[in-house]
C-alpha cells in the first residue's frame, strides 16, 4: 500500500460512518454551509407536500408540480410545455418504496466512495491538442444488450458526451449512465481532462475549472467522426462548470442538440469560498492531491508544489494551482472572470436541464447555490428540483439505475421529438432564429456536414491522435 493509502482508508471510513448517521445529520449537512434549511425539503416529517408546497415554493412563479414531489422551474414556452408533459408521464419520477439509501449522505457516498465495480467496455483515444497537450476520450463499446433501441429516426445512434466531475474521478454514477445510454441506443463517450483518469500530462498545463478550450477541440473531433448524428451532453457535479462554459462561449456555434447537468455547481466562486462540510472538503482535496502527486516533478517549474500539496482547502488548492503560478500569476478575481461558468450564459443557445436535490450535502440548500433568476428568465434553462437525492445520487431500489439517468434520456427523447415536429410544421428553412422568444433557432440540429474526405489539417488544430 502506498504511503497515502492508510490515510485515505481512514478518511473514507470516517466518511462512511458519517453516512450511516445520515438520518440525524440530514439537517446538519444542509446547515453546514451556513444557510437555513428549506421548509418541506426534509424527510418523512414533511408529508404536507400534498398541498403543493415543498422545496420549490420559495422560487415563486414558474414552477410546475411533478410526481415524486419534484418541481420543474422554468420560463413558460412551447418547449417547456413539451418537457412538462414528458416528465409527468415519466415512470422514473413515480415514488417507490422508501429505501435505506434515501439519506443524502448515503446517496452521495455510494457513488463517490464505493468502487465503481465492473463497468462498460471502453475504447480510449488520446487527442493531441493545439498546444501539444493530451485529452482522452473513452468510447463505450460494450456490452451491447439485445434489443438495443436506436434513438434517431434516421438510423444513426445519437452520441452522448459525458463529462465527469472536475476532480477526475470516474464514479459509479457516470458508468451507470453510460451503461443505460448504451442500452437505449446512444453511443456514449467520456471526456477526460489533462492528467485525469490515466490521461498523461505531457505539458505542464492543467485545465482550469471553467476553461472549455480543450472541450471545444474534443467536440470538433467527435463531430468529424459522426457528422450526421445528434450530439447530446451530460455533466456530473463540478464538471458542469466545463459544459456550461462551453455552451456560453460557443453560443450559436455549438454542435449540441441538448444538454443536462446532474447536481451542478452553478455559483462556483461562492462554493469554493464558503467551503464544503469537512468530510467532503477533505475527501475531494485528498483525491486531487493524490492524482497530481505523480506529476510533482513536471509541475515544479510552474507552481509551488510544496505549497500546493500542503493546501488545507479546495480554494487554497485551486488558487495555488492556477493563480499563484510562477510564469503568469493572476488574482483570484481575475481567475473567476475567465472561469465562472455563467459568465456567458446569456449566449447559450442549447436547452439545458439541471437536476438538483434540496438535500444536496455538497452544494447546500437551493436558496444558496441555485441562481433561480436564471431559470425564470432564460428559456433555454430548466431546473428539475427534487426533495431527496443527495449530490449526484437520486437512487431508487438497488437493482434499478438512478432515476436521474432515466429522466435525462427521456428529456433528450422529448427534445428530439419536439424539434422534429417543429421542423415538419414550419419547415427547416423558416424561423431558425425564433423558437423561444425570438432567439436563435436550433441550428445545432442541422449543422453543415463535413465531408469525410476533408483534410484533417483543415479541421483540427492538432496534428495526430493516439489510440489504444
Amino acid at each position: 500500500m502506498p504511503p497515502w493509502g492508510a490515510a485515505l482508508a481512514l478518511l473514507l471510513a470516517a466518511i462512511a460512518l458519517l453516512g450511516l448517521l445520515a438520518p440525524r445529520l440530514r439537517r446538519l449537512g444542509r446547515r453546514a454551509v451556513g444557510v437555513r434549511t428549506l421548509p418541506g425539503a426534509g424527510g418523512p416529517d414533511d408529508e404536507e407536500e400534498a398541498d403543493g408546497g415543498g422545496p420549490a415554493d420559495q422560487f415563486g412563479h414558474g414552477r410546475e408540480p411533478l410526481p415524486g414531489g419534484c418541481r420543474l422551474i422554468c420560463k413558460p414556452s412551447a418547449l417547456a410545455q413539451c418537457l412538462l408533459r414528458a416528465l409527468r408521464r415519466s415512470a422514473a419520477l413515480e415514488p417507490g418504496p422508501r429505501s435505506w439509501l434515501s439519506g443524502p449522505h448515503l446517496q452521495t457516498l455510494r457513488h463517490f466512495v464505493l468502487p465503481a465495480g465492473p463497468g462498460p467496455e471502453l475504447a480510449r483515444e488520446y487527442l493531441q491538442l493545439a498546444d501539444n497537450g493530451l485529452v482522452a476520450l473513452d468510447w463505450v463499446v460494450g456490452p451491447c444488450a439485445r434489443g438495443r433501441r436506436v434513438t434517431n429516426a434516421g438510423g444513426l445512434p445519437a452520441v452522448l458526451l459525458v463529462i465527469p466531475n472536475a476532480w477526475g474521478r470516474l464514479t459509479r454514477n457516470v458508468l451507470g449512465l453510460c451503461m443505460l445510454a448504451l442500452e437505449r441506443g446512444y453511443y456514449p463517450v467520456i471526456f477526460h481532462r489533462r492528467g485525469h483518469h490515466g490521461c498523461p500530462l505531457v505539458s505542464p498545463r492543467l485545465q482550469p475549472f471553467g476553461d472549455p478550450s480543450d472541450l471545444k477541440e474534443a467536440v470538433t473531433y467527435i463531430r468529424f467522426r459522426h457528422p450526421a448524428a445528434p450530439l447530446f451532453a451530460v455533466s456530473e457535479g463540478s464538471g458542469s462548470a466545463l459544459l456550461l462554459s462551453y455552451l456560453g462561449e460557443c453560443g450559436s456555434s455549438s454542435y449540441m442538440t441538448g444538454a443536462a447537468c446532474i447536481s451542478p455547481v452553478l455559483r462556483c466562486r461562492e462554493w469554493f469560498e464558503a467551503g464544503l462540510p469537512w468530510p467532503y472538503e477533505r475527501g475531494f482535496l485528498l483525491h486531487q492531491k493524490i492524482a497530481l502527486s505523480r506529476y510533482t516533478t513536471a509541475l515544479e517549474d510552474t507552481v509551488d508544489t510544496h505549497k500546493l500539496f500542503r493546501s488545507r482547502s479546495l480554494r487554497e488548492f485551486e488558487e495555488t494551482l492556477f493563480c499563484h503560478t510562477k510564469s503568469f500569476p493572476i488574482s483570484w478575481d481575475a481567475y473567476w472572470d475567465h472561469n465562472d461558468p455563467l459568465r456567458d450564459v446569456d449566449e447559450a443557445a442549447v436547452p439545458v436541464l439541471c437536476i438538483c436535490s434540496a438535500d444536496d450535502p455538497v452544494c447546500g440548500p437551493p436558496d444558496h447555490f441555485l441562481p433561480t433568476e436564471l431559470f425564470h428568465s432564460n428559456p433555454y434553462f430548466f431546473l428539475l428540483l427534487s426533495r431527496q437525492g443527495g449530490h449526484c445520487g437520486f437512487l431508487r431500489q438497488e437493482s434499478l439505475p438512478a432515476w436521474s439517468h432515466e429522466v435525462i434520456l427521456e428529456y433528450f427523447r422529448a427534445l428530439t421529438d419536439f424539434f422534429r415536429t417543429e421542423e415538419r410544421i414550419k419547415g427547416l428553412s423558416k424561423h431558425r432564429g425564433s423558437l423561444l422568444g425570438g432567439r436563435r433557432r436550433w441550428g445545432t440540429l442541422q449543422k453543415r456536414e463535413v465531408s469525410p474526405s476533408s483534410s484533417l489539417d483543415e479541421i483540427f488544430s492538432w496534428k495526430r491522435s493516439y489510440t489504444r
